[in-house]
């Protein structure tokens, strides 16, 4: 019923710049938070940032400062704009959405299929 598709992923030297999206479609009433996680191999997935639908967000320590979530309501879409990227952000970053479905009287979570970000030093 709802799909979550990210893009925007890919290889940047450190210190460069990087922009995330992920657009959810489907029978798709509202959508409540908006996040991004990330899993490096061997390592536990974390949450990176969220963003709530009013415009509340919070970030992990480690990117604070230098990544910025945002959403667009019209197109159903959350973004990750990371900057200052350094060789520790190289994983690979999921989306994740609670989301009013159409026909059901509670929300919903899903996740998107990940998209690998690469920072050489």
């Amino acid at each position: 019923q709802v799909q979550l598709a990210e893009s925007g992923g890919g290889l940047v030297q450190a210190g460069g710049s990087l922009r995330l999206s992920c657009a959810a479609a489907g029978s798709i009433f509202s959508i409540d938070t908006m996040a991004w996680y990330r899993q490096a191999p061997g390592k536990q997935r974390e949450l990176v940032a969220f963003i709530t639908s009013g415009g509340i967000t919070n970030y992990a320590d480690s990117v604070r400062g230098r990544f910025t979530i945002s959403r667009d309501n019209a197109k159903n879409t959350v973004y990750l704009q990371m900057s200052s990227l350094k060789p520790e952000d190289t994983a690979v970053y999921y989306c994740n959405a609670d989301v009013e479905v159409r026909g059901w009287s509670s929300a919903r979570n899903y996740w998107g299929q990940g998209t690998q970000v690469t920072v050489s030093s």
